[in-house]
């Protein structure tokens, strides 16, 4: 059967197909994948690198034989079966392996990032009865569902248009820079706290790197500082390593920089390999026996703990274990430190910065999106910048000579972005 004509399939998207963060009335340009494999896209007939891993989830590549495998063989028992009162050795597998690897012993499932962010909220209140507000830190990000909006930056994170219908949630100083003091801030966020400890049941923040509201990283030292103000007034830690986790900040996971164990843990994006849509919620038994009423967690959605997902899920786990993760990651960030140095001289360049396995250009203008994309393609790399910031977050299997593709197309999308 012949395949359907390529602008025929645009045509249609274009018409009909709500992308995301776009207008349905205006679209920006969308292209075409045809196939994928290892760190390429082919689309609209031309092969590219894949600078941002699918939205910083396919570590290892498109295709790749373990995986693929993982879910072949999944599929030959059964692709799914309800959680409830049932269960299955793909999740009973993949639990294990996160509990060995967090040190948290208790694991609840969820469809996504964002879900398991509502997941973890939900938990914080349950175990804090009377308590429903959450402290965090401007420049966060924690997903697009309405609890996980609420915790996102209020003012120049993306969902400003939901002030007033949101709950309001206390908000702190963005963390400082990376090898600035965190004194001051530290001095803010404890007053904080204590202004509000009886009415907040939780605080949250992405542990070393902000992701989609900057990508800002931070000095490790301010999660040590975090769990010191969580105790000292009965909050629920809880850290969102969902864009972070996985090796992608130089740590397995971010947490790790400053050996600070949050009292619940959100995992997602790579926790699949980018294969399919997995998270995992993680915590402490302390907080798991002062959920009320009861002990139930009052959330059940209908594809937890998928098998598919489950088993894809521990095979990914597997690969980047039995890799050398650190040393790949690390690789990857020389290449990217010494490949975007350049930026830093450029007209309209506000900052250059990296961090493990993630590259960023920030400029001193909102980025020309479809101009910026375009010249990226041009150079043979796909990259999907957002407000300022021209970024990269390859997977792990990129070359050194990817890696320079990369970073060399970034430099070219800010010469037009």
């Amino acid at each position: 059967m012949a395949r359907p004509d390529p602008s025929d399939l645009l045509d249609w998207d274009r018409e009909h197909l709500w992308h995301p963060y776009t207008s349905l009335t205006a679209p920006t340009p969308t292209r075409l994948v045809t196939a994928a494999s290892g760190a390429r896209l082919e689309i609209d007939g031309h092969e590219v690198i894949d600078g941002m891993s699918s939205w910083w989830a396919t570590i290892h590549g498109y295709r790749h034989p373990v995986l693929d495998e993982a879910v072949r063989r999944q599929l030959a028992d059964f692709s799914h079966v309800m959680f409830g009162g049932l269960t299955h050795e793909p999740a009973i597998k993949l639990g294990e392996m996160l509990v060995a690897l967090t040190g948290l012993p208790h694991v609840f499932f969820a469809d996504s990032g964002s879900v398991s962010v509502e997941v973890a909220m939900k938990m914080a209140m349950q175990a804090r009865p009377g308590r429903s507000r959450f402290l965090t830190v401007r420049g966060g990000y924690h997903g697009d569902t309405f609890d996980a909006m609420s915790v996102c930056d209020p003012e120049g994170g993306m969902h400003t248009l939901w002030a007033g219908v949101l709950p309001p949630q206390v908000f702190g100083p963005q963390p400082p820079a990376v090898g600035e003091p965190i004194d001051e801030w530290a001095r803010t966020m404890r007053a904080l706290a204590a202004e509000h400890a009886s009415d907040i049941a939780a605080l949250i923040v992405e542990p070393l790197l902000q992701g989609a509201g900057g990508m800002h990283p931070y000095p490790a030292a301010c999660l040590t500082v975090l769990r010191e103000i969580a105790d000292e007034h009965d909050l629920v830690l809880i850290f969102d390593e969902i864009a972070t986790g996985f090796g992608r900040t130089g740590h397995l996971f971010a947490m790790d920089a400053a050996d600070v164990k949050p009292d619940i843990l959100c995992l997602g994006k790579a926790l699949t390999g980018g294969y399919m849509s997995l998270a995992a919620v993680l915590c402490t038994s302390e907080l798991a026996g002062r959920i009320e009423p009861g002990g139930v967690l009052m959330h059940g959605p209908t594809f937890i703990a998928n098998p598919l997902a489950c088993a894809v899920a521990s095979a990914s786990i597997d690969l980047l274990l039995e890799g050398d993760w650190r040393s790949t990651v690390g690789r990857i960030n020389e290449r990217l430190t010494t490949g975007l140095a350049a930026a830093s001289s450029l007209p309209g360049v506000s900052d250059v910065r990296t961090i493990g396995a993630v590259g960023v250009i920030q400029l001193d203008h909102p980025v020309d999106v479809v101009a910026a994309t375009e010249a990226a393609l041009a150079a043979g790399v796909w990259i999907r910048p957002f407000r300022d910031l021209i970024y990269t977050m390859p997977p792990y299997i990129c070359t050194d000579d990817e890696i320079d593709s990369i970073c060399a197309a970034m430099l070219q999308a800010v010469e037009v972005g």
